[in-house]
């Protein structure tokens, strides 16, 4: 067996932990180093083997596919100045909901892990078997799946529990409600262009975008959840707490850039090969891949905030409204709404 090449099993494999992850009376994937450092789940073949693959796909004269959170960059709403200023006026259920929403979400990702993946050989011209690409079902999405829904039957949890354990930690007892999560937040299939391969691998090709743009999404939600946990204005009575919390979405993120990188992977080695088009001739994979995601970013970057903006608005009026002082509380979150997209 080649450097390129792995079993399942292998693929599978955990590094010797010295302790446990353990957050919030949760038993959680991963664990740490003799030094107290933490190391993600699955990671002791997984690791080398992609940075394997990355090598071999540049040496091939290809790259991670191009792109990143950045193209995400647009006005948030809420703001994180609005965000902090619920916080402060004693509405905290909206990041206590945003939390348990996430790892909502993150439990879904556990379908990776369940599904059945076709071989990709079958619509590639040139052989993959020493790709990322020709491991896809060979545990390189089953082990993503568990990092994002963990392993029910063990009693270990993934990020779906990590972001609950983080939330716990932050916010101790409360006696909110359990929000409503949103039933998809990937683009609805009816709205992606013709396949010009076949199914299902052309759904393979439009998952895996959709994944990836979730991934970036994710990762935006990340510096937003540190950046209101480590303030020293919030949770003054759970500072230690909140500041741990942190922590944990820092080891989240961990784990989720070698998701982003391994999406980059996957996707850059379809852009090099040349695919079997539906019509029985061939065409390079970069048509097909650029053609879905040229669409994609439209919806994600122009479509889809509009309509999140117009929910959120409402939803926060509502949730201001509750408050004794509703009035002043809106003008000023409406003071700190943002026209200009952070950075820019």
């Amino acid at each position: 067996m080649s450097a390129l090449q792995y079993e399942h099993d292998a693929l599978m494999s955990e590094h010797t932990y010295e302790a446990p992850q353990i957050e919030a009376g949760r038993r959680l994937h991963g664990g740490f180093d003799p030094d107290g450092q933490y190391i993600s789940p699955r990671m002791k073949v997984r690791g080398p083997a992609l940075e394997a693959w990355i090598h071999a796909l540049r040496e091939r004269g290809g790259d991670l596919m191009d792109t990143d959170s950045s193209l995400l960059a647009g006005i948030r709403y809420p703001s994180a100045a609005q965000s902090k200023l619920l916080l402060k006026e004693g509405l905290g259920q909206s990041f206590w909901n945003t939390l348990t929403i996430t790892g909502h979400i993150e439990a879904r990702g556990r379908v990776l892990a369940e599904m059945e993946f076709p071989d990709f050989q079958a619509v590639v011209n040139e052989d993959i078997g020493t790709m990322a690409l020709g491991h896809l079902h060979k545990g390189l999405l089953e082990s993503h799946g568990l990092d994002e829904g963990g392993e029910p039957g063990r009693g270990i949890g993934g990020h779906d529990e990590m972001w609950f354990a983080l939330r716990d930690l932050a916010f101790g007892e409360v006696d909110y409600p359990e929000p409503v999560v949103p039933e998809n937040i990937a683009r609805p299939d009816a709205e992606d262009p013709p396949a010009s391969i076949q199914e299902p691998y052309a759904g393979i090709v439009r998952f895996l975008l959709n994944l990836l743009l979730i991934e970036f999404r994710a990762e935006r939600a990340f510096a937003l959840a540190e950046t209101l946990l480590r303030d020293p204005d919030l949770f003054s009575d759970r500072r230690a707490e909140a500041e741990h919390a942190a922590v944990l979405v820092d080891r989240i993120r961990q784990d989720e850039t070698v998701h982003i990188e391994s999406l980059r992977l996957y996707l850059g080695e379809i852009r090099q090969v040349e695919l079997k088009s539906a019509d029985g001739g061939s065409l390079p994979g970069s048509q097909v891949v650029d053609e879905y995601w040229g669409s994609l970013v439209h919806w994600a970057t122009v479509e889809q905030p509009r309509l999140v903006a117009e929910q959120q608005r409402k939803l926060m009026t509502e949730r201001i409204s509750e408050h004794p002082e509703a009035a002043r509380v809106q003008q000023a979150f409406d003071a700190l709404e943002e026209t200009v997209a952070p950075g820019a």
